[in-house]
């Protein structure tokens, strides 16, 4: 026996069960049958116009002129028990999402193969700029300072902040199903948000040391202490990989029956809980609010620091002394308005009607450009780094193994 039944969603899914035995029966005792089925399976049938829907195929008369009706002699058919499936006309909606499709950019086969050798390019760049940077720190004693040491963690942040999404955004533009599993998915979620938290930690923490380093500096020296600053470094991964727990497992507790299509290149939240089947306005308000919290007080937190280094700087009677704080300080400043500048953009309102192409632009340029300008900034516009990597460079050509010293 075939049943069809009807949703607001899509209409015509087909429900195949075995095929049970027929029997004669008055019209009575058929009309009272299938009320006592519509009774029975009313908490899974399909609705059209607000009414339940079953049609039984396969009805007629015997030579008696009683009606002939299926008799189903099995638990509701979404109970979890076995069934089969089909619905020829698009996602079934009765069953959870297993994966999902990323879309990323759709274009023609030869677009894919340039954009694919585009970012591959991008990436190679970043991670090894990046790594420059660490090694250059590591090798030079003159950088074993607070500041230094600092960038170093943001660097290394750097690199698997971009590899927690261009890898899977390279395989996507080999790939012809696009497919990433439920499970992976708000992995990448996780991971990606939870550096990018962390990234907002050490910004904070970066303005903070040169806070102290210019407006406060007799006292630097005893409370910025590497030691201090390995507690900090510390701290911010800590607090960066709890913080986004909780959006994550609400928005993973949602109900995903289909469609499973995401129209971005990464696991996003803003495109997740639109695949949601029913509306998360609670989810929504929370994951706002934890958003806008979260960047604003590290923001605030950010700019009131340098706003009082600016000040402090302009007072430096010594026009070297204020060019030497200024690039210092530019640097910083440069990449704080860059990653902030998209951010805000993007996940102040997650669901705020964002057109997908600018989610896309929007998010490919924080998570993937700004990693790659990041050590162009700090290594042009701060001579010591420029002197660093000089004798990174020299060491590595000549072959030198020590640490440099001088």
């Amino acid at each position: 026996m075939r049943l069809l039944t009807y949703s607001p969603l899509e209409a015509g899914m087909e429900l195949v069960l075995p095929k049970p035995e027929k029997t004669a029966v008055s019209f009575t005792a058929a009309y009272n049958r299938l009320f006592k089925l519509l009774k029975q399976y009313g908490h899974c049938m399909g609705f059209r116009n607000g009414f339940p829907v079953w049609s039984l195929l396969g009805q007629g008369t015997d030579r008696d002129g009683k009606y002939l009706m299926s008799i189903p002699n099995m638990p509701c058919p979404f109970s979890g028990e076995e069934k089969k499936m089909k619905n020829p006309g698009g996602n079934n909606h009765s069953d959870p999402v297993r994966e999902f499709i990323l879309l990323g950019f759709p274009c023609t086969w030869e677009a894919q193969i340039f954009l694919f050798s585009f970012f591959s390019v991008i990436y190679a760049l970043t991670l090894t700029g990046n790594l420059c940077i660490i090694c250059a720190v590591w090798w030079d004693h003159h950088l074993h300072t607070p500041m230094y040491i600092l960038l170093a963690n943001f660097s290394f942040l750097e690199m698997w902040y971009v590899t927690s999404t261009v890898p899977s955004m390279l395989a996507n533009f080999l790939s012809e199903t696009k497919t990433i599993s439920f499970s992976g998915c708000f992995l990448q979620f996780y991971f990606f948000f939870s550096m990018g938290t962390t990234e907002t930690f050490f910004l904070s923490a970066m303005a903070f040391d040169r806070y102290l380093a210019i407006c406060r500096p007799l006292h630097y020296p005893t409370v910025m202490t590497v030691q201090c600053c390995i507690r900090m470094g510390a701290c911010c991964w800590v607090c960066g990989f709890s913080c986004f727990l909780l959006p994550v497992y609400l928005i993973s507790q949602l109900p995903f029956c289909g469609p499973n299509t995401i129209d971005h290149f990464l696991c996003d939240p803003g495109p997740l809980m639109k695949l949601s089947c029913v509306p998360a306005p609670a989810t929504e308000i929370i994951c706002a609010t934890f958003n806008s919290a979260l960047i604003f007080s590290t923001f605030l937190f950010i700019t009131s620091s340098y706003t009082l280094v600016i000040r402090a700087v302009l007072r430096v009677p010594s026009a070297e002394g204020r060019h030497k704080a200024f690039s210092t300080c530019g640097s910083h400043l440069s990449v704080v308005s860059l990653f902030y500048g998209s951010i805000m953009v993007m996940y102040v309102s997650p669901t705020a009607g964002n057109p997908a192409g600018i989610q896309k632009i929007v998010t490919l340029f924080y998570s993937v450009m700004t990693p790659l300008f990041n050590p162009l900034i700090y290594s042009l516009r701060n001579k010591e780094m420029k002197e660093a990597l000089r004798k990174l460079f020299r060491s590595v050509i000549f072959g030198q193994r020590k640490p440099l010293k001088n």
